[in-house]
């Protein structure tokens, strides 16, 4: 089983981060503000960043290691991941 890290940008433009092995139902939880407490009624919400681990100890040291980003940083990672996604090919 896949896990995906993730960061959402909310309506308020906070940022959360999370894991999950199933982004879209995740998302959809958040939505439904059935998610984490954080993201309850701070939508709607943007997906900015994803990263696949092989497992959920991989995930996690990397959910905390961007957690404990600042702002700016966190923001960094984004950018850099969002220009990544511009030179996909499909």
């Amino acid at each position: 089983m896949r896990w995906t890290v993730y960061i959402l940008e909310c309506a308020d433009g906070s940022l959360y981060t999370g894991i999950t092995t199933d982004l879209f139902l995740r998302i959809k939880a958040h939505k439904a503000g059935k998610g984490a407490r954080y993201t309850h009624g701070r939508g709607p919400f943007r997906l900015v960043y994803q990263a696949l681990h092989e497992n959920r100890a991989e995930a996690s040291k990397r959910e905390m290691a961007i957690k404990s980003l600042s702002r700016i940083k966190k923001l960094e990672l984004i950018a850099t991941f969002q220009q990544g996604q511009n030179h996909i090919i499909a």
